[in-house]
């Protein structure tokens, strides 16, 4: 175990850290925390919290030596997934180094059994600051087991914004005014089309155009193969993948609807395994689920939930229907973006089937309704979407009415039962550069 252990830091301190594109997530902000944390980075594989620790590494290179400052990625496969390798890192480390570690970066650390307690540990006895990577909600604050409790903090990472994406894609735009020429505006627009075509994970971002869906389907499979099938030990791994089709061809579920569906086409499963196939998959962070708007429980629980995907990419290279469909494309990209701003967020339903895309919530009141849609220039579209938000205002007694669109701007008052209501338009780049 030691010549391993060995190995792996004689490579560390040869290694050429590769050059990054700086994210706006800037986590060097918490080394000046008075009260030293674990900093646990957590998301979808690869949407790049690997590279945001190589960036800090970078930056502490410039003050500390290698020995100092050491990254060790537990997905090697020469890393046994045992204890005892974590045990003996540290003494290891301080055998072979003249100094001793001030800053320590584990990437997917929850690969090794106990890492937790470990962690515990060496938090409560050594002076280092430590981060950790995972993509796994085995590393979340509501799954982070107790010994950890009160010692990390969370940030959850995203796939690029599209302030991110325009960076990685070397445009420059002025942030700031967001009143630009037409040439800028057309530049704009053709970005915006490759970020809602493609998405924001960063190496499909910088990857050729022809690339871009093969790569994508090379992490679904990992996400399928090591995320779900191997964490979980499933043995019924073509279910799983039917379902996942299911889903990533569907606006919304239910897990009768979707078990009656599998049954149809010959899977045997039970309600109860479709649940927990939909759990294990919004656990890899490849999905989430949008309850229905209600203050009792049981509606939330009884009725269907839309679904959605940590990135557009994934629609377009596994789905079959949604491909050509930008409404499908706005509205993902819109669920994804009030994730990454921490909005407690729900769908709003009449009986008449009436929809509202997004009902944001803070404490007990309704902020505000999204309704996303394309398309605006046909008129009886319009009007749709409009009533649909005007009965959604009058049910949950909320003014605060916007719908993203393609190119609509502006604001309308609208007269809904002798009362006037003001509805804000905005386009989708402007709303995911304006209010980020």
């Amino acid at each position: 175990m030691n010549y391993i252990i060995k190995t792996i830091l004689a490579e560390w301190k040869g290694k050429n850290i590769p050059t990054v594109i700086p994210r706006d997530i800037n986590i060097q902000d918490y080394l000046n925390m008075k009260v030293n944390k674990i900093l646990v980075l957590n998301g979808f594989r690869r949407v790049g919290k690997t590279y945001i620790l190589y960036g800090l590494a970078t930056e502490l290179l410039k003050s500390n030596s290698r020995e100092e400052v050491v990254q060790i990625n537990f997905e090697d496969e020469r890393i046994p997934p045992k204890t005892d390798f974590l045990s003996g890192l540290l003494p290891t480390a301080e055998e072979i180094f003249d100094k001793k570690i001030k800053y320590l970066f584990l990437d997917e650390l929850h690969n090794i059994p106990n890492w937790s307690k470990w962690l515990r540990r060496t938090y409560d006895n050594q002076d280092i600051r430590i981060f950790v990577s995972g993509s796994s909600s085995r590393m979340s604050e509501e799954e982070i087991p107790t010994e950890l409790r009160g010692r990390f903090l969370e940030i959850k990472v995203f796939p690029l914004s599209f302030k991110e994406f325009l960076k990685f894609k070397k445009l420059s735009f002025d942030f700031k005014i967001l009143d630009y020429s037409e040439k800028e505006k057309s530049a704009m627009l053709k970005a915006l089309t490759e970020y809602i075509t493609y998405g924001g994970l960063p190496e499909v971002v910088l990857e050729d155009q022809n690339k871009k869906l093969e790569l994508a389907q090379s992490y679904y499979s990992t996400v399928i193969k090591r995320d779900i099938v191997e964490r979980y030990n499933l043995k019924n791994e073509e279910s799983l993948k039917a379902l996942l089709k299911l889903l990533l061809d569907s606006k919304e579920y239910s897990i009768s609807k979707t078990y009656n569906t599998l049954k149809s086409l010959g899977y045997e499963v039970g309600k109860s395994t479709v649940q927990k196939y939909i759990s294990y998959i919004e656990n890899s962070y490849f999905a989430f689920s949008l309850s229905i708007f209600s203050y009792k429980i049981k509606d939330q629980m009884q009725y269907p939930k839309k679904i959605y995907f940590i990135d557009n990419v994934f629609i377009n290279s596994i789905s079959t229907k949604f491909g050509d469909n930008f409404g499908r494309l706005y509205e993902n990209i819109v669920a994804v973006e009030l994730k990454r701003r921490k909005k407690e967020n729900y769908y709003w339903k009449n009986m008449k089937k009436e929809e509202v895309d997004f009902v944001i919530k803070e404490d007990t009141h309704v902020k505000q309704l999204i309704q996303v849609c394309y398309d605006l220039s046909d008129q009886d579209t319009k009007k749709r979407e409009l009533r649909a938000l005007l009965n959604s205002s009058k049910d949950l007694k909320c003014d605060n009415l916007l719908i993203i669109n393609a190119d609509h701007l502006g604001v309308e008052e609208v007269e809904w039962f002798g009362i006037k209501r003001k509805v804000e338009f905005i386009p989708l780049w402007k709303w995911l550069l304006e209010k980020s």
